[in-house]
């Protein structure tokens, strides 16, 4: 459900919304464009998850689309380069507050990514006293309230991540679990067919297990019918399009009408 006022980063309404298993439809933004971000912005997606793994983003192209959306009723949402402390660091320095961290694999990993969102004695973020997170010092009691407003949303891609399902869930901090179908068909042999029986059953699984634990799961699904396939199997963080599927698609119907083959 779209808010009708803009998004604000603390406190963190869709930490909330997440732990609660509310629907939640978002867009996936892989243009590293503030003005595609901005426009896709005023449509009023719950949320859009800014990619910096697979797209050609760093803190330098998503700082402007941060900005973009700060009139947006939508959540950003960072996925980051890597499961990495110090790349994660300075997505939160420069004022992320929702990750989506890829290829976690065990518990370990998972552990890894929700202590690089924390500062001492919960996790290991650096501490930097001036930055866009905090307002540039002027959020007086942004160190007390920090650790309390991050989500982290895990990616489950591979069969060892299935397999080790239940102990990633179990970790605290972990607020929902997010299938990545590609990577995930990829490595149950049938890469490029996510729809295969092999990986729609791992992804079953991963739902169901989510399910029983009272957590979220989520999930990229640009096919219409995709989506609300998973939505009706009570997948919550579903991504149903995304900017450059959006564009590219619309640019060959146009070609196609003027242009016939």
């Amino acid at each position: 459900m779209p808010s009708s006022s803009p998004y604000q980063p603390l406190p963190n309404s869709f930490r909330t919304s997440l732990r609660e298993r509310k629907k939640l439809i978002g867009c996936w933004m892989s243009l590293a464009s503030p003005i595609v971000t901005e426009l896709v912005g005023v449509v009023g997606f719950d949320w859009m998850l800014l990619d910096a793994e697979h797209a050609p983003n760093d803190a330098l192209t998503l700082i402007p689309q941060l900005m973009a959306l700060k009139d947006s009723p939508s959540a950003p949402v960072v996925r980051p380069q890597a499961n990495d402390p110090i790349a994660i660091k300075k997505l939160l320095d420069a004022g992320f507050v929702n990750f989506l961290i890829p290829f976690v694999d065990n518990a370990a990993q998972a552990e890894r990514a929700v202590a690089a969102t924390r500062y001492p004695p919960l996790g290991i973020r650096g501490v930097s006293v001036g930055h866009r997170g905090n307002r540039y010092g002027t959020v007086s009691n942004y160190f007390q309230v920090a650790n309390d407003n991050i989500s982290v949303a895990v990616q489950i891609e591979s069969r060892a991540a299935v397999e080790a399902i239940d102990e990633i869930i179990a970790v605290e901090g972990v607020d929902a679990l997010f299938v990545g179908p590609s990577d995930l068909a990829a490595a149950y042999g049938h890469l490029g067919n996510a729809n295969h029986p092999d990986v729609q059953a791992a992804i079953a699984h991963v739902f169901e297990r989510a399910h029983a634990a009272g957590k979220p799961s989520g999930i990229l699904a640009p096919v219409q019918e995709d989506a609300e396939r998973y939505l009706a199997m009570g997948c919550t963080l579903v991504a149903v399009c995304a900017d450059l599927g959006m564009l590219r698609n619309a640019a060959q119907a146009v070609r196609k009408h003027f242009i016939p083959a």
